[in-house]
């Protein structure tokens, strides 16, 4: 268990799944993500987890690169994303990932500043690529934060080990 701040970030286990089902339910309209044009079961992925039920990212990797699939925090501008952040970077670096990435949508002002502010750059624009993500998963809102119309994904990624913050 490795401790940043007042948050311990760990594996998730069997019943932290109740609770982070219970937050993709409520907060991402469900367990399956759209992304790249692929439906990701997350139930399928590891996760980590901050504290009691605090927040949690499912991510996956291959060889050399990390993605986080989904990333969820019960009360923002805390520090629980940035503890989640290091400790997964903590986590993965023994395994010889050397990128992480993770993807959002153009209206998702918040986590672009987030991520920005932690070491991550913006890589690719994928124009019109939630359109596409809708036909398998038509519960994506046309219009998302900020009134902003949802159109496009945006793909960041940073180099571990991110910067200390």
């Amino acid at each position: 268990m490795k401790t940043f701040d007042i948050f311990s970030v760990r594996p998730a286990s069997e019943a932290d799944w109740e609770w982070i089902c219970e937050r993709l339910d409520a907060q991402w309209g469900g367990t399956v993500m759209v992304v790249h044009g692929e439906a990701i079961a997350l139930t399928f992925l590891p996760a980590i987890v901050a504290g009691k039920g605090r927040g949690f990212v499912v991510y996956r990797y291959r060889g050399l690169s990390a993605e986080i699939v989904a990333m969820d925090v019960t009360e923002p501008c805390l520090g629980i994303g940035t503890a989640l952040l290091h400790g997964l970077g903590e986590m993965l670096r023994p395994l010889g990932v050397q990128d992480l990435w993770v993807t959002t949508t153009n209206d998702n002002l918040d986590a672009l500043r987030f991520y920005q502010r932690r070491g991550f750059r913006m890589e690719f624009v994928h124009r019109d690529a939630v359109a596409r993500a809708r036909l398998l998963k038509p519960q994506i809102p046309a219009v998302g934060y900020y009134a902003i119309p949802v159109c496009d994904e945006i793909d960041l990624r940073a180099a571990l080990p991110l910067p200390a913050k």
